[in-house]
């Protein structure tokens, strides 16, 4: 990896990104394979768009990208996949873990099993996939983690329960993984985006966006809205040898929340 002349470059790096088709997955996707990845698009099994989109990023970076289809609400079959294929290919150097359930509902029309969809997917699977990598990076001693936080975890926006205590155990493990791979190379860090648009805000505040739009900016000490490339250039960051001195930390992206 090198960071020259104020160019991010991850040359050579082999990248599991987890909720590859999402908007912010997309962004990173694309950003992190232009700078020299090869990217391992990790998603829901028999998406529509999987191999299309790997086709894309294959393009934009030259390299060839790999569609993965699991679900990662089967903890122990998404960590034996990751595991069988980092034994396959030598081993991951970057581990992205971008994928989420966000559930906007008052906090007791919540169903346990809502609850704990979103335990699952948002956190658990951080922890089950890390065990996957872990030793391939232990190996190489050389690695990053990269876990996405949320600024909901600043506990001011309602109807996201599960949501936000999925973000607060995978900011506990972040700082303890951090702790604990540290000594073997690996840098864990997260990142805490803010109100990014997305497709998945049009998809909760769809009657009511212009609203939202308004809010959010209203709070905001940046007046533009974030985009998925904004936090897809902070997260090639994280991945490049120019944040090596940099770990368990959770670093917002929120445009001054």
């Amino acid at each position: 990896m090198s960071y020259n002349g104020g160019v991010v470059r991850i040359d050579g790096k082999t990248v599991l990104l987890t909720g590859a088709l999402g908007s912010l997955g997309r962004a990173q996707a694309l950003r992190l394979a232009a700078a020299g990845a090869s990217m391992f698009l990790l998603d829901r099994p028999g998406h529509e768009n999987g191999e299309t989109f790997a086709a894309e990023v294959t393009k934009a970076g030259g390299k060839a990208a790999t569609f993965v289809g699991q679900d990662l609400g089967d903890l122990a079959a998404a960590q034996d996949v990751v595991r069988d294929l980092a034994e396959h290919i030598g081993g991951f150097d970057v581990l992205i873990n971008n994928a989420a359930v966000i559930i906007n509902r008052p906090f007791m029309e919540f169903s346990i099993a809502e609850y704990e969809e979103q335990m699952r997917v948002n956190a658990s699977a951080g922890f089950a996939l890390a065990q996957a990598v872990a030793p391939g990076m232990i190996a190489k001693n050389y690695g990053k983690i990269v876990n996405f936080c949320s600024v909901t975890l600043n506990g001011v926006i309602e109807g996201y329960v599960p949501y936000v205590a999925s973000k607060g155990a995978l900011y506990g493990l972040t700082k303890t993984l951090a702790r604990e791979l540290g000594r073997h190379g690996i840098r864990v860090n997260a990142v805490s985006p803010g109100a990014v648009r997305s497709e998945a805000e049009d998809r909760v505040f769809g009657d009511r966006l212009q609203q939202y739009n308004d809010w959010v900016l209203d709070r905001q000490s940046v007046k533009e809205r974030i985009q998925p490339e904004h936090v897809a250039d902070l997260v090639l960051f994280l991945c490049s040898s120019a944040s090596d001195m940099i770990a368990g930390q959770n670093i917002a992206i929120d445009g001054g929340w």
